[in-house]
């Protein structure tokens, strides 16, 4: 392997990757690394959400990134889960919330406690036992001391990528204008040593980063890595995006509307709303996509809708040779549980975790491109889950869906759900148990039995229990004011 020392990570592309890389490594890194981002002005940033998840915390305590400043700057709200409309049937709703259900004992957890409830028509819907799901829906919402941090945001991922472009100058890493002609690579390892811009300029590093997006213009275009195909098992290969003008109050949670062929999403931010259809375009033109959403907002819109075309997978390596791709370059799994930000921040903080000095060596690489494959088959699955786990059958597309072969990986853990109402959880997965349930439970897959260790519960034991959790729930809610003026007192943005 290249035993060169890592002096200089070159970063190709901003956007909301490049920009989250160029601050955690010159912040983080930056005392022995020079870093440089190289990206054009003329060149669009692709996106095509603006939510994300809790593990966003992570990635902010390292930089030491101040929620309140943060929110303010973005625009951003708070987001405690999905409101998934018309995924189990039509005009038949559930939320998947970031918080825990119920309580857990030492054999089983709380789902099994719940079944035996809702068998004997003692317990509710599975969400009122969970305070971030009972506040999503009442759109209350308050950051309190000793909180767990189960919440995520809403927020403008352009001004969060000029936020973070903040933080990295700030810290010495240096933009570089310009449009990338030509990645040159080295004859004998086929390691790329630069980059010639537009301009004739040549940008060489020692590490490259690509983030320009889809085409993979290093990861790809240069080192032809290879891409796995997921769209057999996701099939919406289109998305169209508008934002309009707030209508309402923002609600606390992302709003996942099926349609006919794909779904809808609706983003409250502070001074607008994102919204976007993704589609699949064997069943739905790009026209009648724009007809559609423009059909089905609410507000007026304050730009002109915009298509993306993209192929659910991924990359067969994600770090390959000295590259590594970071957000688009590296696949795409579609927005639907708002995953995008979270694996570019996974691969920032992987790289970081596994950092060559001395050179490169095939054992990182190795391990980098094992946890990043477990976790990416893992959001796979999850995301497939809520297309085939359906009762729809009124669309071509949906009908697809229904019937589509799965992953074994899937058909094991909904086998293993649907049978015993067990759920696990590996190292590598990002969704937990919670997850899981809430999604099957809501999507319709009801376990046939529960563990044995609920029956150790009389019948009036096993009420009380569900009870002093349900009710304990709606007073620590009832606490937390409504989700706006928590808003206007906390972070509100600085352009309102």
């Amino acid at each position: 392997m290249n035993n060169k020392p890592i002096k200089r990570l070159v970063i190709a592309g901003g956007g909301t990757a490049g920009w989250m890389a160029a601050a955690a490594f010159a912040k983080l890194l930056g005392k022995n690394l020079d870093v440089i981002l190289v990206e054009s002005d003329d060149i669009p940033t692709v996106g095509v959400g603006e939510a994300t998840i809790p593990t966003l915390h992570i990635f902010h305590r390292l930089l030491g990134i101040e929620e309140k400043d943060f929110m303010a700057a973005t625009n951003a709200t708070f987001k405690l889960g999905i409101s998934f409309e018309n995924w189990k049937d039509v005009n038949q709703d559930y939320i998947h919330s970031f918080g825990f259900l119920g309580q857990d004992c030492w054999a089983c957890g709380f789902q099994h406690f719940w079944l035996k409830g809702l068998q004997q028509g003692i317990a509710s819907d599975i969400g009122d036992y969970c305070p971030e799901h009972l506040a999503a829906r009442e759109g209350r919402f308050a950051v309190m001391a000793n909180q767990d941090l189960n919440h995520a945001y809403h927020l403008d991922a352009g001004l969060y990528a000029k936020y973070l472009r903040n933080i990295a100058e700030a810290h010495g890493a240096k933009r570089v204008e310009g449009k990338i002609q030509e990645v040159n690579l080295c004859s004998k390892s086929g390691y790329i040593e630069s980059l010639t811009l537009a301009s004739g300029q040549v940008v060489e590093g020692d590490l490259f980063l690509d983030c320009t997006g889809f085409r993979g213009l290093l990861i790809e275009d240069a080192l032809h890595t290879g891409y796995e195909d997921w769209s057999h098992y996701l099939p919406c290969d289109r998305a169209v995006a508008v934002q309009t003008e707030s209508v309402g109050e923002p609600v606390p949670y992302t709003r996942s509307i099926a349609r006919e062929s794909g779904w809808q999403w609706r983003i409250p931010l502070q001074n607008r709303t994102g919204n976007g259809l993704v589609f699949c375009s064997k069943y739905m033109s790009d026209d009648e996509a724009i007809e559609f959403l423009l059909n089905n907002i609410e507000g007026k819109p304050i730009n002109q809708p915009r298509v993306i075309k993209y192929k659910t997978g991924t990359r067969l390596k994600h770090w390959n040779k000295n590259c590594i791709a970071v957000g688009l370059s590296s696949g795409f799994i579609e927005p639907l549980e708002s995953t995008g930000i979270h694996l570019f921040q996974r691969a920032i903080v992987r790289l970081m975790q596994l950092m060559p000095n001395r050179g490169i060596n095939q054992a990182d690489i190795d391990e980098f491109n094992a946890q990043t494959k477990a976790e990416c088959d893992n959001i796979r699955d999850f995301i497939i889950l809520h297309y085939h786990l359906t009762e729809r059958t009124d669309s071509k597309f949906w009908r697809y869906c229904k019937s589509m072969p799965i992953t074994d990986s899937l058909k094991h853990r909904m086998e293993l759900f649907g049978k015993s109402a067990q759920v696990y959880k590996k190292p590598d997965d990002l969704f937990g148990l919670n997850s899981w349930i809430q999604v099957m439970v809501g999507q319709g897959l009801i376990p046939e039995q529960y563990h044995p260790i609920v029956d150790q519960m009389s019948d009036d034991e096993l009420k009380l229990f569900l009870n002093r959790i349900k009710d304990g729930t709606a007073k620590k809610v009832a606490q937390w004011p409504n989700h706006l003026d928590f808003i206007n007192h906390y972070c509100k943005s600085k352009a309102m």
